[in-house]
C-alpha cells in the first residue's frame, strides 16, 4: 500500500462537498499498471458528478477525474505492453483525481517522446470525444456548414478546430466574451439567448451538422436548423446543471432518437458517447496525440487548477475568458 492524496466527492451537492484526503492506494491487480497522475481532465462530467446526476454514475463517496496522464509506477501480472517509466493516457471515468490510480493495461495508451503533457490530458477525453464526432460520425468534409453549441468549451472548441481543418465553415454560439478569439480560428459566433443564429442558418440554407451539448429544448432548436439530410449530434445535457431544480435528460433524448422514425425526412440524429470500449478508441487516440506531436492541431488550454484547489475550480467552472480544456494538476512529473 502507498500513500497518496485525492479528490473525494463525499456527498452530492455544491463545492463544500469535495475534499482532498489522505488515503493509500494497493498494488495493481493482474493485467492492470498504477499511474502516478500528473494531470487529470476536468469538464462537465466532473459538475455532473458531483451534483449525484452523471448517468448511471457510482454513488457517494467517489472520486471523480475522467482521463489522465501520467507516468507508470508498477504494473501488475499480465501486464506486456508497458514497462515502469513509461508515460500514458488513459480514459478512466473514474479516480483521475488521485496521486496514484490502478487502470485496466489496455486502457493505457502511451504517449510518445517529447510529447506535451498538458496536451496529451486534454487530447484523451475532449478531443477524443470531438474527434469522434466530427470525423467517424458527422463525417464532416469540406465545403460543408456546421453549427456548434458551446464553442468556448473544452470539446466545443475542439470541434471548431477539427472541422476547420476538414474545410468545413463553422458557425455556432458563445459567450460573446470569447466571440473575437474565436473568430481567430476562422468561425462565425453568435450569442445563444436572442436566437438570432437560427434565423441566419435558415437563411444559409441550414447546416449540415449540428453540434449540442446543451440537451432538451436546445435540441428542438437545433433539429429546426438542420438543411436537407443534415445530421444532429447530441453529446451532452449540459442545460441541466444550470437549472434549479433536477430534470431527467431520458425524454428529451427519446424525442430527439425518435425523429430518425420519421421515413419521409432526410434528417438524422444521434447521441454520442465517447468510450474507452470503442474498437476505435486506441486507433484515434494514436491519431491524435500523432497530429499534436506534429503540430497540426494545438489544444487550447483555458486553465489549469492544483488538486489541492478543487473547490476553486469547481466553483469557477464555465466562467471567465477564454476557450479550451480545463486540467487539474494533480502532482509534478
Amino acid at each position: 500500500m502507498t500513500s497518496i492524496r485525492k479528490v473525494v466527492i463525499t456527498k452530492f451537492g455544491d463545492a463544500d462537498v469535495l475534499k482532498v484526503l489522505d488515503d493509500v492506494c494497493p498494488p495493481p491487480p493482474s493485467g492492470h499498471v498504477q499511474i502516478a497522475t500528473e494531470y487529470a481532465s476536468f469538464g462537465g462530467s466532473d459538475i455532473s458528478m458531483r451534483n449525484g446526476k452523471y448517468p448511471l454514475q457510482r454513488k457517494a463517496p467517489l472520486t471523480p477525474g475522467y482521463a489522465l496522464v501520467g507516468t507508470v509506477r508498477a504494473t501488475g501480472e499480465g501486464c506486456k505492453e508497458l514497462q515502469v517509466g513509461d508515460v500514458v493516457v488513459a480514459l478512466t471515468i473514474y479516480d483521475a483525481d488521485s496521486q496514484l490510480v490502478n487502470q485496466p493495461e489496455k486502457y493505457c495508451i502511451k504517449v510518445p517522446d517529447g510529447a506535451d503533457h498538458q496536451q496529451a490530458a486534454a487530447l484523451i477525453c475532449d478531443w477524443l470525444t470531438a474527434y469522434g464526432m466530427v470525423k467517424r460520425t458527422a463525417k464532416v468534409s469540406k465545403g460543408q456548414r456546421v453549427f456548434i453549441h458551446g464553442m468556448s468549451g473544452a470539446v466545443g472548441c475542439a470541434v471548431v478546430i477539427l472541422c476547420r481543418l476538414q474545410g468545413a465553415e463553422v458557425y455556432g454560439t458563445a459567450s460573446e466574451r470569447n466571440h473575437d478569439t474565436i473568430r481567430q480560428y476562422g468561425a462565425t459566433p453568435f450569442v445563444y439567448t436572442d436566437k438570432k443564429w437560427m434565423e441566419r442558418m435558415k437563411e444559409l440554407g441550414g447546416a449540415h451538422a449540428v453540434f449540442d451539448p446543451l440537451g432538451f429544448e436546445s435540441f428542438d432548436e437545433s433539429y429546426s436548423i438542420l438543411g436537407e439530410g443534415g445530421f444532429l449530434v447530441g453529446y451532452g445535457n449540459n442545460k441541466a446543471m444550470f437549472d434549479e431544480k433536477p430534470r431527467s435528460p431520458v425524454l428529451p433524448i427519446m424525442k430527439m432518437l425518435s425523429r430518425n422514425l420519421n421515413f419521409t425526412s432526410c434528417k438524422r440524429t444521434t447521441m454520442f458517447v465517447v468510450s474507452r470500449n470503442s474498437s476505435t478508441y486506441r486507433s484515434e487516440v494514436a491519431e491524435l496525440l500523432d497530429m499534436s506531436k506534429n503540430g497540426t492541431i494545438t489544444a487550447p488550454i483555458k486553465n489549469v487548477w492544483n488538486m489541492e484547489d478543487i473547490q476553486t475550480a469547481h466553483r469557477q467552472w464555465g466562467g471567465g475568458d477564454g476557450i479550451g480544456s480545463l486540467l487539474i494538476k494533480v502532482a509534478d512529473n
